[in-house]
């Protein structure tokens, strides 16, 4: 997959669009910045789900200490945390 930042945003959007979906939520007005958790957007599995599409979409393997709002709660914050981790 691409490290362009537009088209990281846009996949991982794509990914939180389709598992609120699956739980009747309409997450497609999401913004880059906005808190996922606290949008509500996905249950604590649907979370998981994504945390799990995006190391292996972006070749990671995420550590237990670095699964923190900081790194992963928003799209722009995964953004930021794949450019240190593949830097």
């Amino acid at each position: 997959m691409s490290l362009n930042r537009d088209e990281v945003l846009q996949a991982l959007k794509k990914k939180l669009v389709e598992l609120a979906e699956m739980l009747g939520n309409d997450a497609s007005d999401v913004q880059p910045g906005e808190s996922i958790p606290e949008g509500g957007y996905l249950d604590s599995a649907a979370l998981l789900e994504l945390v799990s599409w995006f190391e292996g979409a972006y070749d990671l393997s995420i550590p237990a200490e670095d699964l923190t709002l900081e790194n992963l709660g928003s799209l722009e914050a995964m953004w930021a945390y794949l450019q240190r981790r593949k830097a």
